[in-house]
């Protein structure tokens, strides 16, 4: 089923990719160059865990690991929400799997991923009111009197 393109849709699809663009790059890629920065510096890394602390202790022993996977993260977020921008269908799939992945793992990223879970829940439902529009899930449809639908 296709939908028209409205100024409402639209609008709703560049807020969604504004938000993922803004968590892409401060949130995810920002990290990675922080990594970056920090190595080519030569400071020791092995400390960092004290400033900056996860639910999960394996995150927690594995942050430039993480840092990495921060910056592909943002990296395939900042493409999707560019090519949600251009009202490109595979961008709406890449942003709502972004979305959808970061809200699953948000609860494993505590205390950052509270941010991460607003934006990227905001993001999600600003796509699906934009791709879905308001449309009923059931038409709501009166059947004559007499007239029986179905077996």
């Amino acid at each position: 089923m296709t939908y028209p393109v409205t100024d409402g849709r639209r609008r709703r699809l560049r807020a969604a990719a504004v938000l993922q663009i803004v968590q892409g790059a401060l949130m995810e890629c920002s990290v990675l160059v922080a990594l970056v920065v920090v190595s080519a510096l030569g400071l020791d890394l092995s400390r960092s865990g004290e400033y900056f602390s996860f639910i999960v202790p394996y995150l927690q022993d594995n942050l430039e690991l993480m840092m990495v996977m921060s910056g592909i993260f943002g990296v395939l977020r900042i493409v999707g929400a560019v090519a949600l921008w251009r009202n490109r269908m595979w961008g709406l799939g890449l942003s709502l799997i972004m979305c959808v992945v970061t809200i699953a793992l948000m609860i494993f990223l505590l205390p950052a991923g509270i941010v991460d879970g607003l934006l990227s829940g905001t993001a999600l439902v600003l796509i699906l009111q934009a791709w879905l529009g308001n449309d009923p899930v059931v038409p709501d449809v009166t059947e004559p009197a007499g007239v029986r639908s179905g077996p």
